[in-house]
């Protein structure tokens, strides 16, 4: 997935239980000791949650994950389906099975050790403070300071442009760096310990190991005092900020632009969009502010923590124990898993043509576009029926709507992985850093060129989807078009309830708070009269409100600010599916195994979202995920919503019951 300065709206979708096919939810998914009105969520999924445990390789298991495994098992299959001794030279076949096979061969990588990475931390150690900007460019791994990309311009996105990003952080929140709490100096404290280890075992000696992580802690924390705040990053237009490379150059001497697209290999760079103009000065600062020893262990910091899960098991082991302190897992995932998420990942697409080939029929993508035309049409109609917006916004609405390029299954177009070279006689890691260079020429070689609207932001076998601001599209790739979340042969009220849900979450991204911000063709532009933006936003406010007053732990609180995109696509896509399953099917429908297809409808939503997860990984999901943890998924969604109340006979006084004057819709 493209790195971007306005991120990808996406939503982590599941499937329901494997049981469920031609008849209508299962019912061993329910615990019904539990009213559906006391809990929903305990009610639709307690049965689920009871006969799946939380497996000690997750830090959070659910209906979602259990796609993933399914997924992750197809894919390997491929893999090992491949033969890279006969396989032609530089064939995808090839790249695929001897990454694959190098990142399983323990006992090469442990007699290598840390030799991989031995050259790149001479150079880093013997640069003076010029060369860290080429070393920014040039050495693969190095995440230091701040990250750029191509991508399409927000006021002109028919043209790619170039974007400046904060970056630098190891822990990946600001928030872990600066707030004073026990949960957060427990991260610290065994992120020193971490790079310490790594340090240590690239050859520092303790001294000098311990030197290392102070030094990369101290500046890693002035990069986060500078950072915008995962709420802050929110506003498309705060981070809209057109500067001349030239300009940056005058006022930030000590950031040398120009030297850095240089050593990528890009010529005329001249204009660039600052994301964080607060986080750029703050970089000027710690280059002109800092010694030169403190400097170069950051970049040597930053370096082996990118390189340390392609090395010997004892750097794996480090990584694994910092990973227990932020998500609470207590077992490390097999090899096979960690070693096919390689070439899964850097040759996305060359591993989804084997896999659309083996487990996409086109069958499921003409059903799929029926669904999607169902789901546009009572989108449309929601627009229509809004009291809070004008005539004059609706018709905007419905423009930008009607443009949706709408994305199912797999690219027209595969990619070219020709110039991508994996050789086996080389150290894993070093063939990593060849995949990571390349993906990164890839994404450079757009720069002032014209959008291609046909590019993917997703490989095929991801399980997953996602809106495209800047595009206004929807993606739906093979991996969650599947048995049984997307069953051709399932009851109606069930792939609403699931796949017809995603549709019409995915939609309404379009027109939640950060997406209706764009026009029909992409660019930030604001179509809405003052009086309809005012109205979202009090409404916006009002949702927000509902899931900050969430304690999703004791004394933590959700972040409805962060969370509103999703939480606004939530809702709509569950307004949406079921006025889309009603128009499609009428009222009528029969009663499966007592259940009406409405009580089919919003549990099919809930078991999508059944899991069990780990408080550990609640608190770090609450800083860093966008999206509400699953039970308030339903809970909080579903009571703002009538027809949820009616057709679970739910009335006031029941927990579920949310007073008509408190209930909040937007679209």
């Amino acid at each position: 997935m493209k790195t971007a300065t306005i991120a990808i709206l996406t939503m982590m979708a599941a499937l329901g239980t494997s049981a469920q096919t031609t008849c209508g939810v299962d019912r061993a998914n329910l615990d019904t000791s539990v009213a559906p009105g006391a809990d929903f969520y305990d009610y639709a999924c307690g049965g689920w949650m009871k006969a799946h445990p939380l497996k000690p390789e997750y830090s959070r298991y659910g209906t979602f994950d259990q796609l993933g495994e399914l997924n992750r098992s197809q894919v390997r299959d491929l893999v090992l389906g491949l033969d890279a001794a006969t396989a032609e030279p530089g064939s995808n076949a090839q790249k695929i099975a001897d990454l694959y096979a190098m990142g399983m061969d323990s006992v090469r990588l442990n007699a290598e050790g840390a030799k991989a990475t031995l050259l790149d931390l001479g150079r880093i150690y013997c640069t003076d403070r010029d060369g860290i900007i080429d070393l920014m460019a040039t050495l693969p791994g190095v995440q230091a300071f701040f990250g750029t990309g191509v991508e399409a311009d927000m006021m002109n996105s028919d043209l790619n442009v170039m974007y400046w990003g904060q970056g630098g952080l190891g822990l990946g929140d600001r928030d872990y760096y600066l707030e004073d709490s026990d949960n957060a100096r427990r991260v610290r404290e065994a992120y020193i310990e971490y790079l310490t280890t790594i340090a240590r075992l690239a050859g520092l000696d303790e001294e000098n190991a311990a030197r290392l992580a102070a030094n990369s802690m101290r500046i890693e924390t002035a990069l986060a005092t500078a950072a915008m705040s995962r709420e802050e990053m929110r506003d498309p237009a705060a981070g809209y900020n057109p500067r001349t490379v030239a300009g940056l150059a005058a006022e930030y001497p000590h950031i040398d632009l120009a030297r850095y697209f240089r050593g990528q290999g890009l010529d005329g760079v001249e204009n660039i969009i600052i994301g964080q103009p607060r986080s750029y000065a703050a970089v000027d600062s710690i280059l002109a502010s800092e010694d030169l020893t403190a400097l170069r262990d950051y970049l040597a910091a930053g370096y082996l923590d990118s390189a340390a899960p392609y090395l010997s098991d004892d750097f794996v082991d480090a990584g694994f124990r910092m990973s227990q302190v932020l998500s609470g897992v207590e077992q490390q995932q097999p090899r096979w898993k960690r070693a096919l998420a390689v070439p899964n990942g850097m040759l996305g697409e060359a591993l989804g043509e084997l896999y659309v080939e083996k487990y996409f029929p086109a069958s499921s993508k003409e059903k799929m576009l029926t669904l999607v035309g169902n789901l546009r049409t009572a989108l449309g109609k929601h627009i229509d029926d809004l009291t809070w917006m004008s005539d004059a916004t609706k018709a905007r609405a419905h423009e930008k709507l009607d443009a949706f390029t709408v994305k199912i299954g797999y690219p027209d177009k595969w990619r070219d992985y020709s110039g991508l070279a994996i050789d086996p006689s080389k150290p894993y890691w070093n063939n990593v850093q060849a995949a990571i260079l390349f993906n990164q020429e890839f994404n450079n070689a757009d720069f002032g060129k014209p959008v291609d609207r046909d590019r993917w932001y997703m490989s095929p076998q991801t399980v997953n989807a996602y809106y495209s601001p800047l595009t206004n599209e929807i993606c739906f790739p093979a991996g969650i078009l599947q048995e049984p979340f997307f069953n051709p042969e399932a009851d109606d009220a069930v792939n609403y309830g699931a796949i017809g849900v995603v549709i019409g979450h995915e939609m309404t991204h379009g027109f939640d708070d950060q997406g209706r911000q764009f026009d029909k063709d992409g660019n930030l532009s604001n179509w809405w009269t003052d009086a309809d933006a005012d109205a979202f936003n009090a409404l916006a406010d009002s949702l927000a409100a509902q899931f900050d007053a969430i304690e999703v732990a004791p004394g933590v609180h959700a972040n409805g600010r962060f969370t509103l995109g999703e939480n606004i696509a939530d809702q709509g896509g569950l307004r949406v599916a079921y006025t889309a399953y009603h128009n499609a099917l009428g009222d009528g429908g029969e009663t499966i195994d007592g259940l009406t297809p409405d009580q089919r409808f919003y549990l099919s939503y809930a078991n999508v979202w059944a899991g069990n997860i780990r408080e550990a990984e609640i608190l770090k999901r609450t800083k860093t995920d966008p999206h509400s943890l699953g039970r308030w998924r339903v809970n909080a969604s579903l009571r703002n919503i009538e027809p949820f109340f009616a057709a679970f006979g739910i009335t006031e006084g029941q927990p579920m019951w949310r007073p008509v004057a408190e209930r909040v819709v937007i679209w």
